[in-house]
């Protein structure tokens, strides 16, 4: 069996270790290939990307950063979330057709009500309005988040976002904010939905000066598993968690939707955690 992942810069990912390994488990073999592209990828090259992995007889693909939005206008059907988030970040190759899905956003909310249980969602902000924050500020809302700030250094997405998410959403305050710091002043939690922070991506989109002992962050990088910020926020007295639960829970719904086999979650977080 074939699956793999499209993106930019993935050469450190783990992907194929977690999904190689839980096939085994699952008493099959798959063959899980990176596909690395430019990060100024043209439509055309994706698009005979596509159709090259399509025709190796590949069950289906994973999609990262940054191809989220652009990869789903060459699918043939894409799930009632994914359409409500704008990313797919799952596509299963099924019967001639390309079905597009989003797990992001239940694996982010899996891994909040995993590990850190109990903690007040009612006013949060999030840093990120890209392809993976679109479906961490989704899973925020779903999970019954009253108020919800957005900043992006690209302050048109993060409008984009805002007014695609208040029309699913009609009875939540969700706003675009300039400043990033300044937005933490009354929220309970922070989302750090950027790369910023993932090794070859160092640096921090907020100044951990703002952050007070009550705050709880979650930095849904990775790679390393603690980035700076989170250090920052820890040493400062915060709950902090990062992304690897998200990772997880997000890559067994994928892994189930690809090939048709139901994982072992807890075996794959046990995995991914000896490895990462």
């Amino acid at each position: 069996m074939l699956a793999g992942l499209i993106g930019h810069g993935i050469g450190a990912s783990l992907s194929p270790k977690i999904h190689e390994a839980e096939a085994k488990n699952c008493g099959f073999d798959l063959e899980y290939r990176l596909y690395d592209l430019p990060v100024d990828a043209s439509k055309q090259d994706l698009s005979r990307l596509l159709a090259e992995i399509e025709g190796y007889g590949t069950l289906g693909v994973n999609v990262t950063h940054p191809f989220k939005r652009t990869i789903m206008e060459f699918l043939d059907e894409v799930s009632q979330d994914a359409q409500a988030i704008g990313a797919v970040n799952t596509i299963a190759f099924r019967n001639g057709r390309r079905i597009g899905y989003n797990t992001d956003w239940s694996g982010f909310l899996d891994s909040l009500r995993r590990d850190l249980p109990g903690v007040d969602t009612t006013c949060v902000s999030q840093v990120g309005a890209g392809g993976a924050g679109s479906a961490t500020a989704f899973g925020l809302l779903q999970g019954g988040v009253r108020t919800l700030y957005i900043n992006d250094v690209n302050a048109k997405l993060a409008g984009q976002l805002v007014a695609q998410l208040q029309r699913l959403f009609p009875d939540r305050i969700i706003e675009p904010v300039s400043d990033a710091n300044t937005m933490l002043a009354n929220v309970s939690g922070i989302v750090q939905a950027t790369p910023v922070g993932m090794t070859g991506h160092e640096g921090m989109p907020i100044s951990p000066d703002f952050l007070k002992p009550e705050h709880w962050l979650i930095d849904i990088i990775y790679h390393p598993r603690e980035t700076l910020l989170l250090r920052e926020a820890r040493e400062r007295g915060c709950q902090t968690m990062n992304g690897l639960g998200m990772v997880v829970a997000q890559a067994a719904l994928a892994f189930e939707i690809i090939t048709g086999h139901v994982p072992d979650v807890d075996r794959m977080r046990s995995h991914l955690r000896s490895i990462a």
